[in-house]
């Protein structure tokens, strides 16, 4: 098993600022997301997809076709980076553009919570699907929102201008946007469900 990070980037809006890419064991994309990495002169160690958007691949790089219209691209790559050993990975561009496509990589990341771990940067901040218990560094003065998809049972903050103390969020019902993280390191806490945790910077 691999230890080292992944930095893979998808088809939604590109990062305005890209990050320190030597902090990463690999560099990926999916086919849509490949014509950034060009621009920017970032050769990446493989790309995939369908390829319906690129009607030259390139040659220089390892090019996997996965044609299966039964699974996203997202999905796919994900199921790649898992068999070549990878585990942690962070996602760029996974929002922004369609919004439907955002609505299904939350969904993709649910499927994948069991397997791997993703944390997903976009140019606000960033946000992942959240552990029975999430001790977060760094904090302080940071807008905090809870988003339960669809819901989660017994939340409990510490370090939030509006605590929550065994609470439920359900979507369409109750959620938790838009609070502030008043300490430096918080902590956030629940019982059942799923929970994704957004921190805009």
């Amino acid at each position: 098993m691999k230890n080292g990070k992944v930095f893979l980037l998808l088809n939604g809006e590109t990062p305005v600022k890209t990050p320190e890419l030597n902090d990463y064991e690999i560099i990926c994309a999916t086919d849509g997301a490949y014509h950034f990495l060009k621009e920017k002169g970032i050769t990446p160690d493989f790309i995939s997809g369908d390829f319906d958007s690129i009607e030259d691949p390139p040659k220089e790089i390892e090019v996997i076709h996965t044609p299966n219209q039964a699974c996203t691209d997202f999905d796919k790559i994900l199921q790649i980076l898992k068999d070549k050993g990878h585990k942690t990975i962070d996602v760029y561009g996974a929002s922004g553009k369609e919004q439907d496509h955002f609505l299904g990589n939350l969904h993709t990341a649910i499927q994948w919570k069991e397997k791997l771990s993703l944390t997903f940067y976009d140019n606000h901040g960033s946000y992942f699907l959240a552990k029975k218990k999430n001790p977060i560094l760094n904090c302080k003065d940071k807008i905090i929102s809870l988003i339960p998809f669809p819901k989660a049972t017994e939340i409990i903050t510490k370090g939030l201008k509006y605590s929550l103390n065994k609470e439920d969020l359900t979507f369409g019902k109750k959620i938790g946007t838009r609070n502030i993280a008043l300490e430096n390191n918080i902590e956030i806490t629940f019982e059942t469900g799923e929970l994704f945790i957004f921190i805009n910077h």
